[in-house]
């Protein structure tokens, strides 16, 4: 049987697209292998983000060739839609596929054997108004599935090459996007995670949907118990999704509301499309809808300009918020970003000591968002086991996106359990298992007596 081995470099929609891609793969006949074993195929789903996601991309390209190298290394993902040359020009490269028409990549193998030459199937993602259908009804080795909605970013912000490599916004067909919330459940999914490019800009290119309606229809899925929002901009919460959260029993209390930065005047430099004021009274909203909601964000430092007091008023408004945890990250000069030709580029060492003094701040709020459920019930699905060694130490996470580790047997992994926190901390928070969910209960209501 021919095989086929696969690398994701990047965020969760390149994991849902692997997922993608391995299954037309598995409908072909092949079988699938690890990466770091020999392949006939090696298919390496590449990130571009940063420069170093280019750079790593790249090593992980050799990586393959230099394992087998009469196999047939095929490249897709955003470094290969915005560098498709740069990637061709790596020796022993055989296709090069961007973020569109994963499903020809059959063809050029095809043509690749007969001719032995290179072949480039990259074409202009801005021209692409259709989101491509990718049907993954189960995932290798996972107990949260991801279920993606959208594709494209129309925003354009100074710092981001996104648009380039996913192109404009293109949202799924709303009845394929039910179809398969309902095949996750029948395979036994308890929990979905909406992913996207641009997650909750859903429907913008839509003329009578939005994100909220698809929200409403996604709560009527039956024995889905958990949906998840994997992100959402401060601009998309609209009075309507905050009622739709307000009333929902399935909308988790966690949910990742990017702020890059927490100094207007960076804000507007970055091109984002909210003042602080107007974040922060999105927060206070979905507070009220969801209450004991964690909320998790982005951050970046040292953006072209930022000044010491645009950096202390990013670090003051973090605190006001109280996130439960953050991602942070030293500004990158992509090129080909307007963010990247800016003046007053910050010293490295300047963006070095800002990325660790918010880490110490996130590290702080995190334990502090744990601690009001020390001694707590929630309910938390076990994702695996620790290791080996602990096989009866399971890990898994709880609706408000705390991780818990506690004693129990392999079968309870992707159940949902209640489990008392006995100890709490950052990133891990030690538990007791108490006995296993039938069905969950009101997501809004999921703290309970022990």
């Amino acid at each position: 049987m021919t095989t086929v081995a696969f690398h994701t470099l990047g965020c969760k929609v390149n994991h849902y697209e692997t997922e993608g891609i391995w299954r037309m793969f598995k409908e072909e006949g092949y079988e699938r292998v690890d990466f770091d074993h020999n392949s006939d195929v090696y298919v390496i789903n590449t990130c571009t983000v940063t420069n170093s996601g280019d750079k790593k991309s790249r090593q992980v390209i050799r990586r393959a060739i230099r394992k087998n190298p009469d196999a047939v290394v095929c490249v897709t993902g955003c470094y290969a839609q915005t560098s498709p040359g740069e990637i061709m020009e790596i020796p022993g490269v055989d296709i090069v596929v961007g973020t569109q028409d994963r499903k020809n990549i059959f063809s050029y193998i095809e043509e690749h054997q007969k001719t032995k030459e290179p072949v480039n199937g990259v074409s202009n993602i801005m021209k692409n108004r259709v989101f491509e259908e990718m049907d993954v009804p189960v995932f290798t080795d996972r107990t949260r599935a991801s279920l993606k909605i959208q594709e494209g970013c129309n925003n354009f912000c100074t710092f981001c090459i996104i648009p380039w490599s996913r192109g404009l916004l293109r949202s799924r067909d709303p009845k394929n996007v039910i179809e398969q919330a309902t095949k996750l459940v029948k395979a036994g999914y308890k929990e979905l995670v909406l992913t996207g490019i641009h997650t909750a800009g859903y429907g913008e290119d839509m003329k009578d949907y939005n994100f909220a309606m698809l929200l409403r229809e996604l709560e009527e899925v039956e024995g889905l118990e958990r949906i998840r929002i994997s992100s959402i901009e401060a601009s998309q919460i609209t009075d309507e999704v905050i009622d739709v959260i307000d009333q929902s029993n399935k909308i988790v209390r966690h949910l990742h509301v990017p702020l890059q930065s927490g100094s207007d005047s960076v804000l507007a430099r970055m091109r984002r499309k909210y003042s602080t004021s107007f974040y922060k009274e999105k927060v206070n909203k979905l507070q009220k809808a969801l209450p004991g909601l964690a909320i998790t964000s982005d951050v970046i430092v040292g953006f072209p300009g930022e000044t010491e007091e645009e950096f202390q008023q990013t670090y003051s408004f973090i605190k006001e918020i109280g996130y439960a945890e953050l991602h942070v990250f030293p500004f990158s000069r992509r090129t080909g970003t307007p963010a990247a030709r800016m003046e007053n580029q910050v010293e490295d060492s300047i963006k070095e000591k800002r990325v660790h003094d918010l880490i110490a701040l996130s590290d702080q709020l995190a334990k502090e968002y744990a601690s009001r459920y020390e001694n707590e019930v929630l309910e938390v699905i076990p994702e695996e086991q620790i290791d080996e060694n602990q096989s009866n130490t399971l890990v898994g996470y709880t609706d408000n996106y705390m991780k818990v580790q506690f004693e129990g047997t392999p079968d309870l992994i992707g159940k949902i359990v209640k489990v008392k926190v006995t100890q709490s901390g950052y990133p891990i928070n030690q538990g007791v298992f108490v006995r296993v969910m039938e069905h969950s209960t009101h997501s809004k209501a999921k703290v309970y007596e022990a």
